[in-house]
């Protein structure tokens, strides 16, 4: 599941100035306020990326493996450290953006730790990145993965 943001169309926001010659609709103040609302208590999810030092992760998992997926763009190989330490597993990097007009090269750190279930063989964990996704392999213990028994009927 992914959360997506709705904006308002740029062409009704274009439109503002044309339309306020026309009498304004009772309901415009609350529209309004609830637009201040959602932008305050949404705000924190509307930066949600690198810039911040946190990056969104999807987990999922199959009847074999739990699988963590991070989007990680303009992030290198070499810059990913993916640590596996009792029930949490951490991805963390950093990421150098080139020397622009008058300025110097900047680098800024993430991280993300993500609680495990106790399901997981530690030391088989396996992660690949490629086209600026990892994706991390976590696979299930014997005993945690599902068995289909057979129900006899009498």
């Amino acid at each position: 599941m992914r959360l997506v943001r709705y904006t308002q169309p740029a062409l009704s926001r274009s439109l503002s100035p044309v339309l306020s010659a026309f009498p304004r609709s009772p309901w415009s103040g609350l529209e309004s306020e609830m637009d201040r609302f959602f932008e305050t208590a949404l705000g924190d999810l509307a930066g949600v990326g690198l810039a911040d030092n946190r990056f969104p992760v999807d987990l999922y998992e199959d009847k074999d493996n739990t699988y963590v997926r991070a989007e990680l763009p303009g992030v290198t190989r070499a810059d990913i450290n993916v640590e596996m330490v009792e029930d949490y597993l951490t991805i963390s990097g950093s990421r150098k953006t080139p020397a622009g007009e008058g300025k110097g090269e900047e680098s800024f750190s993430f991280s993300r730790s993500v609680s495990i279930p106790e399901s997981v063989q530690a030391e088989k964990v396996a992660a690949t990145f490629e086209n600026g996704v990892l994706l991390v392999t976590l696979p299930k213990r014997e005993e945690a993965k599902p068995k289909k028994v057979t129900v006899q009927v009498k």
